[in-house]
């Protein structure tokens, strides 16, 4: 409803400026849509479609068809012939507002939808249309308003005009208008000096009650107002006033943005409206870098300066946090104010400041004529009390004979009186010594009410001082939670430094890994050897000497590969110690192990593989030396020549079975 007295204002302008006679009365043509007015309906290039185009079609064609520029600047589908079938029945004659009306309302207005149009450029549509007609600029470039400018106010007089045709604003508005745009401009203007002001113009509008909008636009090309202002000064206020009103912009400016991911400072141009708070690269508005989305469960909060910044304050969404920084102190307030009014405005279900203002400035006008009503209906009753006042003092002239002789009546009727009296003065001494007691007992309670309120107030000072215990446990724990931040930190820090040490423990136990693989193929080396003496036992007496030899060089090197996996067997040991203390948890408070061998992140099952390698290794080596002692044996029983019969070689079974020791 209220979208529709919107729009009905500025096609109300539109309907008007086509009324070339000013009888009221239009002519269907300027009303009928493209495709009936000898243009072809389609096919239509998409350009048409356009808003640009439209305004060009209207400056080059002389009569105007207004039901075509609607359609489609409020993106409504063209009905070409919608025109003709409701004027079916009469002739091509003019048509009045009235009989348009209801045309406008079931194919226009009944399929508009709020949000499908952009309001700007439909009130564009109809200013051009009524500018052309009613607006007149100084050909001498004498005008303080640019045809931007003129747009601009004669958008925020359609917002501030009464919902009554023809429209006009009243002197509370025009007061309220004029002092936004000198507040804008740092300007000010004494109360006489706006009274007289105002009183000038109502001379000149006393018939309509308020000013039209073109009184309303000669007002501020006269300059009668504005004080000797420049033009582009003039020009920004109007922007920014329209900008508040129509726009809903309720505050914009610079302010620093922390940002979310990479948290460092940056410099935005904010603009807040009651929805939304957006945020620009520029003043420009041309870049917008990202919204706020604002809803009743939002908050706004100063915070205590921190990291070189100063007047900070933070908007609490139910998804994030933003934290913000203002120049000063001053501005701060007026941001959280502001954010705080978006925030009511959404919970209380409203979507424009200006427009709930609007309307309790108009309900306080529509009192205050209720009041001066009532005033004048009260006077209009006093003068009629004043003339029977009057006429019962003629009646009383008259009575005053009949009261002479009725004297001797009242004296008779005095001394009836006399004794009602008495009567009557006994009765209210009675009723006076009731008021005497119950003056007394309302005293008693009165007594009692204090000692309540003594209570009471009593109990608001310990609720208050609860109240700052209660802040000073809030500051104390908000300090825990920056505490328990650093040492999350650090904790990741530590977290880093074990991952590395992870990885270079993996790479020892990779190069373990492949000396394990060196020493079992020297191992099998060994076995080959061995197969190919006991091959060559016919010739052993030949190399007896070189088999001695060769099992001197073998033993030297099983001693050599025990030694090392002993010493590998103790460095396990000591990464195992050491890995039993990175596995601990830290906790807050924990000291730091100070051993620089230490790694961490090591896990149990890898230590326990490289025993288990490093044990067969072991038994290996240890089955290599009983194999080649119990070779060398043999070749010696022959030599020696107590038996001749060689001993029995030992299978793989038994290798297997027979335990090697551990180190």
């Amino acid at each position: 409803m209220a979208l529709r007295k919107e729009l009905l204002k500025s096609i109300w302008y539109a309907f008007t400026a086509l009324d070339v006679e000013k009888s009221g009365k239009v002519s269907k043509s300027q009303l009928k849509d493209f495709g009936t007015n000898g243009i072809p309906s389609t096919p239509r290039p998409p350009a048409w479609q356009t808003f640009s185009l439209i305004l060009l079609t209207m400056r080059q064609r002389r009569r105007e068809v207004l039901s075509h520029n609607l359609y489609t600047v409020l993106h409504i589908p063209h009905d070409p012939v919608a025109l003709e079938e409701h004027f079916r029945d009469d002739d091509d004659g003019p048509v009045s507002s009235q009989g348009y009306m209801p045309y406008l309302n079931k194919y226009i207005l009944d399929k508009v939808e709020e949000g499908a149009f952009i309001k700007e450029h439909f009130d564009e549509l109809c200013w051009t249309l009524t500018a052309k007609k009613n607006y007149r600029v100084d050909s001498n470039g004498n005008s303080l308003l640019s045809n931007q400018d003129a747009f601009r106010l004669w958008c925020l007089f359609n917002f501030l005009s009464e919902d009554k045709y023809p429209l006009i604003m009243v002197p509370d508005e025009v007061e309220y208008l004029l002092k936004k745009v000198l507040s804008s401009m740092s300007l000010e203007m004494g109360l006489g000096e706006l009274e007289e002001l105002l009183a000038q113009e109502a001379q000149e509008a006393q018939s309509t009650g308020g000013l039209s909008v073109w009184q309303f636009l000669e007002l501020f090309n006269s300059g009668r107002c504005l004080r000797g202002v420049g033009r582009d000064t003039l020009s920004m206020a109007i922007h920014e006033v329209y900008q508040e009103l129509i726009q809903d912009v309720l505050k914009q400016g610079y302010l620093w943005k922390r940002g979310h991911l990479r948290r460092n400072w940056a410099e935005r141009w904010f603009q807040l409206q009651p929805s939304c708070l957006c945020y620009f690269g520029s003043e420009e508005c041309k870049e917008q870098r990202g919204t706020i989305q604002l809803d009743p469960h939002c908050c706004v909060e100063v915070l205590p300066d921190r990291d070189g910044k100063r007047c900070m304050f933070c908007v609490k969404t139910a998804s994030r946090t933003y934290e913000m920084s203002a120049s000063d102190t001053r501005q701060r307030q007026e941001w959280t104010a502001a954010i705080q009014t978006a925030i009511r405005l959404q919970a209380e279900g409203k979507t424009s400041l200006h427009k709930d203002l609007k309307q309790k400035r108009r309900e306080q006008r529509e009192q205050r004529e209720k009041r001066r009503a009532a005033k004048e209906e009260e006077l209009l009753r006093l003068q009629q009390l004043q003339e029977e006042k009057e006429r019962k003092l003629q009646e009383l002239e008259l009575l005053q004979e009949a009261q002479r002789q009725a004297e001797r009546l009242l004296q008779e009727e005095e001394d009836r009186r006399r004794c009602q009296h008495q009567e009557l003065q006994q009765a209210l001494e009675c009723q006076l010594r009731e008021a005497e007691q119950a003056r007394a007992s309302m005293q008693a309670e009165m007594e009692l009410k204090e000692e309540e309120a003594a209570r009471q107030r009593q109990r608001i000072e310990e609720l208050e001082e609860m109240q700052q215990r209660l802040q000073e446990a809030l500051h104390l724990e908000v300090k825990a939670r920056r505490d328990e931040e650093s040492v999350r930190l650090a904790q990741t820090r530590l977290l880093e430094e074990e991952e590395e040490k992870l990885k270079q423990l993996m790479q020892l136990k990779e190069e373990q890994e492949r000396y394990i693989e060196q020493a079992q193929q020297e191992k099998e080396e060994l076995q080959q050897e061995m197969a190919q003496q006991s091959r060559s036992l016919q010739q052993a007496q030949l190399q007896l000497e070189e088999v001695r030899q060769n099992r001197q060089r073998a033993d030297e090197d099983v001693e050599a590969a025990q030694r090392k996996l002993r010493q590998a067997s103790t460095n396990v040991k000591h990464w195992n110690i050491q890995m039993n203390r990175l596995m601990h948890p830290i906790e807050p408070g924990d000291k730091r192990p100070t051993t620089s061998s230490s790694f961490t992140g090591f896990q149990a099952p890898l230590l326990a593989r490289r025993d288990s390698s490093l044990k067969r290794l072991t038994r290996w080596g240890s089955q290599g030396s009983r194999t080649s002692l119990a070779n060398s044996s043999e070749l010696q029983k022959p030599l020696n020549g107590e038996n001749d019969t060689p001993a029995p070689a030992s299978t793989p079974q038994e290798d297997k079975l027979d335990p090697a020791p551990e180190n």
